[in-house]
C-alpha cells in the first residue's frame, strides 16, 4: 500500500510542518494523544496551539483542542520552542543556482530542526533568508562540524542528486587538528565495521565485514599537533571522528570522542569556545542535471596554526 502523499502545507517562520500518524487508540481526543505521545509540549501549550489554527488534518483543515480521536489519519503541525539560545555564528552561500544550494556551516549550527534547536537550524535559516520553501539537504553534517552542506531546490530533481550520494559518486575531503604521532606512518586507510555503542551517541568499531573505510593523510605538523585530510569512501554515522580516535588521534575539541561529555543542563548557555576542529573543505561531482563538472570548497579555517606558535 503507498503511502498517502504529503498535503502542501506552507512553512512558518522557515519550519515545514512536521506529521504524526494516528495509530488505533483509547484516546478521546486529538488533544489527549498529542500531550501523551508529545509531552515535552505541555497541554495548556497544545490547547492554545490548537485553538489558534496550528495544528491540521491532511486536508489543511485546523483540528479544534475539542476534536474527537480518529484512528488511521494523520495530522500536521508546525515545530516551535519558546525559546533557543542564539548560535552567533552566521552560514554563508558558497553557490546558488535553479536546482542547488551549496552553503559554509559554521560550527555549533544543527543541519535541521531537532531536539532544543529549531530556528537556529541551517536549513530554516536558509529558507528564511532565501524564500526558497522546497529546500531539503542531500547528507548530513554533525552539529559540531563545520563546512560545506548541499541543499536541492527542485523537488522533482531531488532523486536524482540523492542518487550521487547513494551511489557514492561525490568525492568529500575533510580537515581536521588532532595530535601528531610521529611513530605512525601515513597516508593510511583505516577500514573497520562501526556500529551504534552501548555510550549514548558514540559508535565503535567491532568486528566484522568493514562498512566503513577513510583515508588518512598527514598535511602538516607543528608543535605536537598535525593538520589531516580525511579522504572517506563511506558515510557511516561519527565515520571520521571514530576512526580517527580509534588511531589514537581523537579530533581536538570532541566532546564524544574518547570521553563522552555532559550535555548542557536545561536552559544552560552553550560554551562556544572550543569547537570540534573537523571542516567538510571540498565537494566534488558531476552535475547530474546540468552535466557540468561542480567543485566546491568552503571558505572557513579551523585553528592553524594556533596564534602565538
Amino acid at each position: 500500500m503507498s503511502r498517502p502523499a504529503r498535503p502542501a502545507l506552507p512553512t512558518r517562520d522557515g519550519v515545514s510542518a512536521s506529521c504524526v500518524a494516528l495509530p488505533t487508540g483509547a484516546w478521546l481526543t486529538v488533544l489527549d494523544f498529542l500531550c501523551e505521545r508529545i509531552p515535552a509540549v505541555s497541554r495548556p501549550d497544545w490547547h492554545a496551539r490548537m485553538a489558534q489554527g496550528d495544528v491540521v488534518d491532511a486536508q489543511g483543515h485546523p483540528i479544534p483542542p475539542d476534536a474527537p480521536y480518529r484512528a488511521q489519519t494523520r495530522l500536521y503541525y508546525w515545530r516551535q520552542l519558546a525559546f533557543e539560545h542564539p548560535i552567533p555564528f552566521e552560514e554563508r552561500i558558497v553557490f546558488q543556482d535553479a536546482h542547488l544550494v551549496v552553503a559554509d556551516k559554521p560550527h555549533f549550527l544543527p543541519v535541521t530542526p531537532k531536539g532544543r534547536y529549531v530556528q537556529q537550524t541551517l536549513l530554516v535559516r536558509l529558507k528564511r533568508r532565501l524564500g526558497i520553501d522546497t529546500l531539503v539537504p542531500m547528507h548530513r553534517l554533525d552539529r559540531e562540524t563545520a563546512g560545506l552542506v548541499m541543499f536541492t531546490v527542485q523537488p522533482a530533481a531531488r532523486h536524482a542528486y540523492q542518487s550521487l550520494f547513494r551511489d557514492r559518486q561525490v568525492h568529500k575531503v575533510y580537515e581536521a587538528i588532532a595530535a601528531h604521532r610521529p611513530e605512525m606512518t601515513f597516508p593510511l586507510t583505516r577500514r573497520s565495521r562501526l556500529a551504534e555503542s552501548e555510550r549514548f551517541m558514540a559508535m565503535q568499531e567491532v568486528p566484522g565485514e568493514p562498512n566503513a573505510e577513510t583515508r588518512i593523510e598527514c598535511v602538516e605538523t607543528q608543535a605536537g599537533r598535525a593538520r589531516y585530510r580525511l579522504l572517506p569512501t563511506t558515510g557511516q554515522k561519527h565515520q571520521l571522528r571514530a576512526h580517527m580516535n580509534a588511531l589514537g588521534l581523537p579530533i581536538e575539541g570532541d566532546r564524544i570522542y574518547p570521553v563522552l561529555q555532559p550535555d548542557l543542563a536545561e536552559g544552560e548557555a552553550p560554551d562556544y569556545r572550543h569547537p570540534l576542529q573537523l571542516l567538510a573543505r571540498t565537494l566534488r561531482f558531476t552535475d547530474p542535471v546540468t552535466g557540468q563538472a561542480r567543485h566546491f570548497e568552503s571558505t572557513l579555517r579551523l585553528d592553524w596554526p594556533l596564534a602565538g606558535t
